[in-house]
Formats: C-alpha cells, sequence, structure tokens
C-alpha cells in the first residue's frame, strides 16, 4: 500500500505550476499543452493582449518575470532573441532578482550559445539550474505537442527538464553542456537554408531548360541530391500540396527567422573562426530577402525571389 502511495504521491507532486514568460506565436500553444497535460501555469507577456488569451484558457497571469519566480520553481522561456532573454532573467524585474534556491530554468528561445552560457553562469550565482532547450518545428508541431527539443545543460537536472518538455514536444535530445542545444539548432538551421536555395536554384534552371516541375522533382528525389526541401517542403508552387509555395508561401517558417538563425550562425563562426562561406551567403540572401518585401512569407519564397532577380 506504501509504495502505491509514493507512486500517486509523487505525480500529483509533480504538478506543481510552471512559470511560463513570452506568450507569442510559439509560446502560447506550448504553454497551453502545459495546461492541457494538467499542470498549473503562472505566466508573463510584455503585450497584455497575449497575456489575455492565456488567461482566459486557465493560466495565472502576473506582471513581470520576476513574479513569476516568486510563484514557480519551473520556468520556461520563449523570447525572440538574445536581448529578450538577458533582460527577462538579468533585468529589474527579471526571475533572477526573485527566483528561488533549485529552480529548474529552461530556455526555449533561439539565441546565441554564448548568451545561453552567461545566463547559466547567473542562474548558478543565484542557486538556480539553466538549461538551453531550443525548439525546431514552428507553429504548427507547437499547437499539436509534437515540436523538438534539442536541450544543453547539467546532465543530472535532464530528467526533470524532459518531463516538462514531452508535454509540448514529441523529440527531446540531450546535446551536452549549456549552449549546445543552441548550437544543435543553429547548424540544423544553416543547413536548411543552404539546401532550400540550392533546391531552388536546381528547380529553376531545369524548368528554363524546358524540364516539367514535377517531374525534376521526381528525379531528383529518387536520385542522389535528394534532400529534405526537395522531398518534403518543395518551394516550387504546384509541385506539392500542403506545404507553403502550394499557398503563396504564407505560413511555415518565415523568412525573418530563417536570417535571423542565420546571423546567429555567422557570430558563433566568427567567434570560433569557422569559414562558412555558404553560410556566409545564405545568409546575405535572406537578408536581402527581407529587405525586398518576403520577410512575412515562408522560407522556401527564396524560389520565387530568385525568378524575380532574373526579371521573370
Amino acid at each position: 500500500d506504501e509504495m502505491l502511495f509514493n507512486v500517486s504521491s509523487r505525480s500529483m507532486a509533480s504538478k506543481t505550476p510552471v512559470g511560463f514568460v513570452g506568450l507569442g506565436n510559439m509560446g502560447t500553444p506550448m504553454a497551453k499543452n502545459l495546461l492541457k497535460n494538467g499542470y498549473p501555469v503562472i505566466a508573463t507577456d510584455v503585450f497584455p493582449e497575449s497575456r489575455k488569451e492565456l488567461q482566459d484558457t486557465g493560466a495565472q497571469v502576473v506582471d513581470s518575470p520576476a513574479d513569476v519566480a516568486e510563484k514557480a520553481d519551473r520556468i520556461i522561456t520563449m523570447l525572440p532573441s538574445s536581448p529578450n532573454v538577458i533582460e527577462v532573467y538579468t533585468g529589474p524585474n527579471g526571475i533572477l532578482k526573485k527566483v528561488k534556491k533549485g529552480t529548474l530554468l529552461i530556455d526555449s528561445s533561439t539565441i546565441d550559445p554564448a548568451v545561453s552560457k552567461e545566463m547559466a553562469v547567473a542562474a548558478e550565482k543565484m542557486g538556480a539550474v539553466f538549461m538551453d532547450a531550443p525548439v525546431s518545428g514552428g507553429v504548427g508541431a507547437a499547437s499539436m505537442g509534437k515540436l523538438t527539443f534539442m536541450v544543453g545543460g547539467v546532465e543530472q537536472e535532464y530528467n526533470a527538464a524532459q518531463e516538462l518538455l514531452t508535454c509540448m514536444g514529441a523529440n527531446v535530445v540531450y546535446c551536452g553542456q549549456v549552449g549546445t542545444g543552441q548550437a544543435a539548432k543553429i547548424c540544423n538551421n544553416m543547413l536548411l537554408a543552404i539546401g532550400m536555395i540550392g533546391t531552388a536554384e536546381t528547380m529553376n534552371l531545369g524548368i528554363r531548360l524546358g524540364l516539367d516541375p514535377k517531374l525534376l522533382a521526381k528525379i531528383l528525389n529518387m536520385s542522389s541530391g535528394r534532400c529534405w526541401s526537395s522531398d518534403t517542403y518543395n518551394p516550387v508552387p504546384g509541385v506539392m500540396e500542403g506545404v507553403p509555395s502550394a499557398n503563396s508561401y504564407q505560413g511555415g517558417f518565415g523568412t525573418t527567422l530563417m536570417a535571423k538563425d542565420l546571423g546567429l550562425a555567422q557570430n558563433t563562426a566568427t567567434n570560433t573562426k569557422t569559414t562558412i562561406p555558404l553560410g556566409s551567403l545564405a545568409h546575405q540572401i535572406y537578408r536581402v530577402m527581407c529587405a525586398r518585401g518576403y520577410a512575412n512569407k515562408d522560407f522556401s519564397s527564396v524560389f520565387q525571389f530568385l525568378r524575380e532577380e532574373e526579371g521573370q
């Protein structure tokens, strides 16, 4: 009997409140999945509209990250960029102003790994544990709880993080020390951008040479040139259904976000004296696209951009 009691009391105890800071396109569906899994959520966001939506779903909303830290000893942050993360953790109303000893801090933002390491050091000084856990999968996967989390941090703390992350994602992968989650995400997205640009150029050349785009895609996908951008996310309108290229490049993974991730790849490459000729070029191409009206289109719109550059 005692055994039974222990197991049930532990599963009850695990549903203590979880803090959530950053209720944007990704944070809101992620926090909703925690609520669905029976975790009380204490949340905040700089925009009152974002708070309201989550409050209506049953979360307790507070005014600042410091207030979240006062009420929860497990906190997830999901923010747009490095400066936001620094502010939310170390700012005047930041988490570390009120954090309790032993608190687990999980940052799912995509930021520079060097900033993740700084946050981990600052958290450690307050007796808290910081882990980076950036995601791949986008808004759709966030809603369905199908994200992939790449986690960096002290391995002993990984199980505690995994318990929460599995409520929001289908895959949770431990990558190593703090910052390695970010590193994995940045490397993947650099290759994704290079592959997408290569696929767009290739499809465009083939079409100009008189090949039918569907036939060309079919041949590429049974040949050594095959990649995710050619077989799962083809950038040419009419080749595949259910992808952004079939819907005027709406939805998906925005060009702005890809440019941001490539900027991180460029920074990390500079800091580690690593040559990334194609990564750098991909960064420039996506930055030009942002300036030319593609900012809010899916990153596969590079195909449309190339055609436009040729004036056709």
